[in-house]
């Protein structure tokens, strides 16, 4: 290795599936075009599953340095499956990580596979940097996946002033933690979007008003992670125009979800299912659909910048940051249906021009790798603790 290849900053990049991913993308493109940084990307989970589009193959065709393919995914759909799914890729990581050691490993979001990298880093004395921690969704266990991250990793880039302050009130200390906005939007600023006719070249299909959008995960803070979907499918199955279908996460209930889905698409007419959207296309399709309606996090996060009407049903988001796009409505048929008239209707469109996205500008690639870059490595690892206020033992 020469001189300039040492003094090169390590840094590895962790991926589990095609949503973080697409949140990753710009990051990855500026880091990988930063003199000063030797990239190496770590891919597991969903990402090589077959079952969820084996998306490894996007990260492959666009030119990433991938330094591990971690095969941990279990398709049991269980918690016990997830759990196990954990340990697998720990045991995988160990080593990948050992052979290729980053001087900074980075971390994004919520996914509960994020605790394997994490574990592992932390026990192999690996600084971690985190992306969006400081959120809120309180029907899902990334909630408390993401509080987790964020006490284990050593730098933080959050989405909002909120979730800034949220991450210093836990203990991290100022200094660490950075508001960037969330990396996912920089793809409106620095992505090429596809027209409507290149989008239905892609996707296969005519959009045709009012066309819908329907993305939904399994609530994973019940015992039965699919109880609120009952609702959903009525709903769907008596919603008006045209229905455009998105895969679940991997989590536990999916392939239950995925079946009910298939069934739906195949029963009720002007349906379409897919099982995995590139970015570009899925931020094309905000573009253009007339309403979303589910549970994902993208009808918060992202469907602002389009100032789109997002019908957000149950408990899954619960707590998270909102602009003014958001129907928020219980998992109750005659309400989702409700909310989607609302939705569709030119008077609520009308009201939601000219709104801002909480969530950033999409500057947040920048932000990010500058930080990455630069911060100094010594210490990182030793926290100053948060000091104890007197009156901390009352109740």
């Amino acid at each position: 290795m020469n001189t300039a290849q040492a003094a090169r900053r390590r840094i590895g990049v962790v991926t589990t599936s095609r949503a973080d991913y697409s949140h990753l993308y710009w990051p990855l493109r500026e880091l990988a075009a930063n003199p000063g940084v030797d990239l190496g990307v770590f891919a597991l989970g969903p990402h090589l599953s077959p079952e969820f589009g084996s998306t490894l193959n996007e990260i492959e065709r666009d030119g990433f340095p991938i330094k591990a393919r971690i095969e941990c995914l279990l398709s049991s759909d269980t918690d016990t499956g997830m759990a196990k799914t954990i340990g697998i890729a720990i045991l995988t990581l160990a080593d990948a990580l050992t052979s290729w050691r980053p001087d900074l490993l980075l971390l994004i979001a919520d996914r509960y596979e994020m605790l394997a990298p994490a574990c592992t880093a932390l026990a192999l004395r690996i600084p971690m940097a985190h992306i969006e921690g400081g959120e809120v969704s309180q029907g899902a266990i990334d909630d408390h996946v993401r509080n987790a991250l964020t006490k284990l990793a050593h730098i933080h880039f959050t989405s909002t002033d909120t979730a800034r302050r949220r991450v210093i009130a836990m203990g991290e200390e100022p200094w660490r933690v950075h508001r960037a906005g969330a990396p996912s939007l920089d793809h409106l600023r620095c992505s090429t979007l596809l027209s409507r006719t290149a989008l239905e070249a892609r996707l296969g299909v005519s959009l045709i008003a009012p066309a819908i959008l329907a993305a939904w995960h399994p609530v994973t803070i019940l015992r039965d992670t699919n109880t609120e979907a009952d609702a959903l499918f009525a709903a769907l199955a008596q919603a008006p125009g045209q229905l455009l279908l998105v895969y679940p996460n991997a989590d536990a209930g999916s392939h239950a979800l995925i079946e009910r889905t298939q069934a739906l698409a195949a029963t009720r007419p002007q349906t379409y299912l897919f099982v995995n959207l590139d970015a570009v296309t899925y931020w094309s399709l905000l573009g253009q659909v007339d309403a979303i309606v589910g549970n994902s996090s993208s009808g918060i996060m992202e469907a602002a910048s389009f100032a789109l009407p997002a019908v957000n049903i149950g408990m899954r988001q619960q707590g998270r940051e909102r602009a003014r796009n958001i129907l928020d409505v219980p998992a109750d048929t005659g309400a989702i249906l409700d909310a989607i008239e609302r939705a569709l209707s030119p008077a609520f469109r009308a009201g939601l021009r000219g709104m801002v996205n909480p969530y950033g500008d999409g500057t947040a690639a920048t932000t990010i790798v500058e930080v990455l870059a630069t911060v100094p490595l010594e210490g990182l690892l030793i926290k100053q603790p948060v000091p104890v206020p007197d009156d901390a033992d009352q109740s």
